[in-house]
């Protein structure tokens, strides 16, 4: 099978789950704290993809790998709890688009200034793409705070810089080593989340009627980073970041499919853009 085909395949298994794996975690949200669902959704991350490295008899991840994963979970926490907090100050239609773009567009230039500028047709495939990811972030009007704020943007800013760093700073790891590493950069996470919890005073609460939730989002979870890896070890790490960041388009079908919300118009727009952009990505 041609690379960019499989490499596009991988990066669009990556945004199923990762897509998926939000749904879930985003039900178990409206029960207790989002960081709780966050801690418990990469704590079992973290148990899967080391269970996994075990199963396969994968080496032991080498100095640099142990390095470029904690980066990652490192780079990708933050960036998490910078979308988090921005969300939290109401300025979703901010905060989603900007991000978004930003985590797609980061690998982007990383690859043109590695590997080179990809073809015509997959650059414009890529204009499409971060348009779509632009318009399918975008939340319901009536729960936007209106205006613009500095502080806000910083944040959606940090949280862009923070997910595309990790797609980057992942794509680096040995290919034979992938769920090695992977393990290291969610215990990375957990580790850097639970202490600043631990710091804040906050307490972990996780009722037991959402360990199916959960524990869902969390093999989605580690899921959707296995394809990823899979993804930029395949071909380009720019294919690969543009189709696993439309992630959040699997998110809003499922929420229409399963709690009837009705999909913006903006957001079907989107969809169909997205419909586009990805055979002209994978030609």
């Amino acid at each position: 099978m041609n690379h960019v085909v499989l490499t596009a395949l991988y990066g669009l298994a990556a945004a199923l789950c990762w897509g998926s794996g939000d749904f879930s975690g985003g039900l178990a949200s409206r029960r207790t704290s989002a960081s709780s669902v966050v801690v418990a959704g990469y704590t079992l991350g973290f148990l899967v993809l080391a269970s996994l490295a075990v199963i396969t008899r994968e080496p032991f991840p080498r100095p640099s790998d142990l390095l470029w994963g904690s980066l990652a979970g490192i780079a990708g926490v933050l960036g998490l709890l910078a979308f988090y907090t921005a969300l939290a100050q109401g300025k979703m239609g901010l905060a989603a688009p900007v991000s978004a773009v930003l985590t797609a567009a980061l690998p982007v230039l990383f690859s043109a200034f590695t590997v080179g500028l990809p073809t015509v047709l997959q650059l414009g495939g890529f204009a499409i793409a971060l348009v779509a990811i632009t318009l399918i972030s975008q939340p319901d009007p009536s729960s936007t705070a209106k205006g613009l704020h500095s502080r806000s943007i910083g944040l959606a800013l940090l949280a862009g810089c923070g997910f595309g760093c990790f797609f980057i700073l992942i794509s680096r790891v040995s290919p034979n080593t992938t769920f090695g590493s992977l393990a290291v950069a969610r215990l990375a996470s957990v580790v850097v989340i639970v202490a600043l919890l631990l710091v804040r005073g906050q307490r972990i609460a996780l009722p037991l009627n959402l360990t199916p939730l959960l524990v869902l989002a969390g093999i989605l979870d580690a899921a959707g980073n296995t394809f990823f890896v899979l993804a930029a070890h395949t071909g380009r790490l720019d294919v690969a970041a543009v189709l696993a960041s439309l992630s959040p388009a699997s998110t809003v079908l499922l929420a229409a499919l399963l709690l009837r919300e009705r999909v913006q118009r903006l957001q079907a727009v989107g969809i169909v853009l997205v419909l586009i952009a990805i055979p002209m990505i994978s030609a």
